[in-house]
């Protein structure tokens, strides 16, 4: 696998980053699964972890209808 964020030297995934963590967020609003994103065991918890924190803060819905 390649990921996305490795191949772009990106260390750290912000939560402030809405349009490209709605890359890795379903229709129904579940977090992508790794074989689905291509990234990393690193950078896919940072994205799971940045998701949920912006959901949390209202920047993401946690809901999409």
């Amino acid at each position: 696998m390649d990921c996305s964020f490795c191949k772009k030297d990106i260390q750290d995934v912000d939560f402030k980053e809405t349009i490209v963590l709605k890359r890795f967020i379903s229709g129904l609003g579940k977090i992508r699964g790794r074989k689905r994103t291509n990234l990393c065991a690193f950078h896919q918890r940072q994205v799971s972890k940045a998701i949920k924190q912006a959901r949390h803060l209202g920047l993401l819905s946690a809901t999409f209808k």
